[in-house]
């Protein structure tokens, strides 16, 4: 049957909460919450309020990284400026991983493309992580979900050079691009493997825009809300939303949503980490 991911079509606070009580998983220690702040501009990403109800029940911190390119996010004190006028640190615990050196050098045995990643320092503070992620196009990765969250979300800025140059962070922007990706899936499996199991993914497929939250000049989203999804396999929740999208035959934006991800081939990050083995393509869809 493969992995569970829980689905409803009913997109509030209040259901985020109940898909991952659903999930199964009690969240132990201290909980690290993995969500995307948003960069100054963007009309896109999930607002605090929205993600008040889940993180105030497991007692997380909100945890980010500083990025690696210009905008409102690329310096820590440019980053806090952005938190504060988000008003992440209004509901929340707010911890930038990597707002001080030296970054945490994680290792990837088994990578495929990159034998090591580097992420934020802070991250050694964690016990385990909730990665909440808003399900969107992506101008790179074709689609963001749990696995870019995993690996380009948690990355600190050199760390996010590093994946996006396949290991030669001077390629940044130039690297193969299916290598590209599959260094996305090296570092996911990283984190997964670090946390060795205490964790909970949920994908929320609101404000679907071909654009990601990273962008401060993005496009409004083309496709209808289509629901809340929760695992804790994120090859299989990231699928899900994949195969979600294919199914909206009717919806109108399908057709440039899907432009983007296939123009990216951003189906192979899912099957780079599928082939790693942290998680299943196969899953069984369970509407709550």
């Amino acid at each position: 049957m493969g992995a569970k991911v829980y689905f409803s079509k009913e997109i509030t606070p209040e259901k985020v909460l109940e898909l991952y009580k659903l999930a199964g998983k009690e969240l132990t220690g201290r909980v690290a919450v993995k969500l995307h702040s948003g960069e100054v501009g963007n009309q896109n990403f999930l607002r605090p309020e929205f993600w008040k109800p889940v993180v105030e029940y497991v007692g997380g911190t909100v945890v980010e990284c500083n990025t690696a390119y210009d905008g409102s996010r690329d310096t820590t004190p440019k980053h806090w400026q952005t938190i504060k006028q988000h008003g992440w640190d209004k509901y929340f615990d707010v911890d930038l991983l990597d707002a001080e050196g030296p970054d945490m050098e994680m290792p990837l045995p088994e990578g495929k493309r990159i034998r090591k990643n580097f992420v934020g320092k802070n991250l050694a503070r964690y016990d385990s992580m909730l990665v909440l992620s808003h399900f969107k196009g992506h101008p790179m990765g074709g689609y963001g979900g749990a696995l870019k969250q995993l690996s380009i979300g948690v990355a600190s800025s050199a760390g996010k050079a590093y994946i996006h140059g396949a290991g030669v962070p001077e390629n940044i922007w130039t690297a193969d691009h299916d290598a590209f990706l599959e260094s996305m899936a090296d570092a996911a499996k990283g984190v997964v493997d670090y946390f060795k199991g205490n964790m909970v993914f949920i994908n929320v497929m609101k404000n679907m825009s071909v654009d990601c939250d990273c962008c401060a000049v993005a496009e409004d989203p083309c496709m209808a809300d289509i629901g809340i999804l929760a695992s804790l396999d994120p090859i299989a929740i990231d699928q899900a939303c994949l195969d979600l999208v294919y199914a909206a035959k009717d919806d109108p934006g399908q057709k440039h949503f899907l432009e983007r991800v296939e123009s990216r081939n951003g189906v192979h990050t899912i099957e780079a980490a599928a082939a790693l083995g942290f998680g299943s393509r196969e899953y069984e869809l369970i509407e709550a």
